[in-house]
């Protein structure tokens, strides 16, 4: 197996893994009541997507 010559700093360790960090999720207006929901899923609150009604949500 390989082994490293030096140890890996901090600094590039860190640098390596400026990328890991958690996303934002981005999120859309329901057309139909106005909820924000994650695109292209369907909206919770009233049960549409794109238009049509796809679950039944009792309010």
């Amino acid at each position: 197996m390989a082994h490293p010559k030096r140890k890996t700093s901090k600094t590039r360790r860190d640098k390596r893994r400026s990328h890991h960090r958690v996303a934002e999720i981005p999120l859309s207006e329901c057309t139909n009541c106005g909820a924000m929901h994650r695109y292209h899923h369907v909206c919770m609150e009233c049960g549409y997507y794109r238009g049509r009604q796809v679950l039944n949500v009792s309010k």
